[in-house]
């Protein structure tokens, strides 16, 4: 029984998040008392954002990603290991043996947190349990002990339930997200970084004074700040820096400003698609829980809909290659997920309250981290893939997203003890973090209540 439903879920799971969302939100909605019709247009819905977003990040990564690679060329990095990025990430880790029971697992924790009132957080969002997954195969990997594999995943869900409930006020303060949490990916983990970075740069005199966002650009520059025009200049700015001439770079421009349109328009799509699913969840929630607020756990694809979030990740296209060349001893040349460093700092975004200044400092201090974890699991990554049989050889593999996670990187240090030092200073700071975490929420919930 248990091979049938593993063979089921791999089936599923191997269509893709375009296809498996659409199926488990029409599913879910139909059991929750949706009627049928109105259920598969949800979860038809879902799937056209989905399939949108694809055809926008495969644009971003087919046109940005060579861009990236000849700008790293061209100022004579040396970086070895390429970023595989998501994308070779994803696939890899729905391959390794922990695959088949994660999901159920992951479910089960969810359960059990919202019956024991540990979280608020109510996850549809089965595609993304690939980043609790990803840490359990890690973990796996490396030592050899499937249970310690189990636990990794365990861990990894009850963090990622945790912050989802941390992230709701910014949800409904910034992205106007009622209802709504992000509890996924690198945008949930690595946004406590921001907490501190904010917390520090209000305690600093004129640095705390600077607020720049898009409104305020435009009242200095006119046309030049809106999404359309910032999104062609940075477009066309990446593909001179690449060495390229203007009939190539002027298209890459034009091709950034059509992401900066069409992301918003494509992320509304989604959001259509799961307001019936939320409506429904919250009376039932409700009935069956009393009074009490819960969130609805979503991919955090839906954040990418805010303008400043695309302005800053395509912002740290070229300020993720510099850092990777500045961090010591770093061997990770990004590439895979530098099309969508958005998702490293959209969380961080809202921390900031849209503040471009506060992001770029938060979002430094984030792919710093990011790339130094990324090399020190260089090894990890080649054994999953090795395991997998994704790689062959001598072949290493590295990866930003979830390769550069301070929870993989602390669960899996824990227990392989590889470098200690290591362990404790990224445990540390992250422990602070969390700290300061509980805190941002803390005050922002206050701030929506007064409202």
């Amino acid at each position: 029984m248990l091979g049938i439903f593993g063979d089921a879920i791999n089936y599923i799971i191997d269509m893709g998040a375009s296809v498996m969302l659409p199926i488990v939100i029409a599913v879910i909605s139909i059991c929750l008392g949706i009627k049928v019709g109105k259920a598969i247009r949800a979860g038809l819905m879902i799937g056209v954002g989905f399939v949108g977003l694809s055809l926008i990040v495969d644009m971003m990564n087919a046109q940005l990603g060579p861009a990236a690679q000849a700008m790293s060329q061209r100022f004579g990095l040396t970086l070895s290991v390429v970023d595989i990025g998501w994308p070779g990430a994803s696939p890899m880790t729905w391959a390794s043996n922990i695959a088949t029971v994660a999901i159920p697992i992951a479910i089960l924790v969810n359960v059990i947190m919202l019956l024991l009132k540990w979280t608020k957080t109510v996850n549809i969002d089965i595609w993304n349990i690939w980043h609790m997954t990803f840490t359990g195969a890690i973990a796996y990997a490396v030592t050899g002990q499937f249970w310690i594999g189990i636990v990794g995943v365990i861990v990894h869900a009850m963090i990622a339930y945790k912050l989802g409930d941390l992230w709701a006020p910014l949800m409904q303060d910034y992205f106007e997200l009622d209802g709504l949490t992000v509890p996924h990916g690198t945008a949930a983990y690595m946004g406590p970084i921001a907490c501190v970075v904010d917390a520090i740069i209000e305690k600093i005199p004129g640095l705390r004074d600077i607020d720049l966002t898009a409104d305020t650009l435009q009242d200095k520059v006119g046309v030049f700040a809106e999404p359309i025009v910032i999104g062609g200049i940075l477009g066309a700015g990446i593909g001179f820096l690449a060495g390229y001439d203007v009939q190539t770079a002027l298209p890459l421009g034009i091709k950034m400003s059509a992401v900066m349109v069409l992301m918003p328009k494509i992320v509304k799509c989604i959001m259509d698609g799961l307001l019936p699913l939320t409506e429904r969840a919250k009376v039932l929630l409700t009935k069956h829980f009393g009074n009490s607020e819960f969130f609805i756990g979503m991919d955090p694809a839906v954040l990418l809909g805010d303008p400043q979030v695309v302005t800053v990740g395509l912002l740290f296209i070229p300020l993720t290659l510099l850092i990777a060349v500045l961090v010591p001893g770093n061997r990770v040349l990004p590439f895979g997920d530098l099309a969508t460093i958005g998702f490293f700092i959209a969380i961080a975004v809202a921390v900031h309250k849209g503040n471009l200044f506060r992001s770029l400092i938060s979002g430094t201090a984030i792919m710093t981290m990011t790339i130094w974890i990324a090399n020190q699991t260089i090894p990890w990554l080649t054994a999953l893939a090795q395991s997998t049989g994704s790689t062959s050889g001598s072949n290493l593999v590295a990866a930003l997203d979830q390769g550069g996670s301070p929870i993989t990187y602390i669960f899996t240090q824990a227990f392989t003890l590889e470098n200690i030092t290591g362990l404790v200073v990224i445990a540390v700071i992250y422990a602070i973090c969390w700290l300061f975490t509980i805190r941002c929420s803390k005050k922002r919930a206050q701030e929506l209540e007064n409202q």
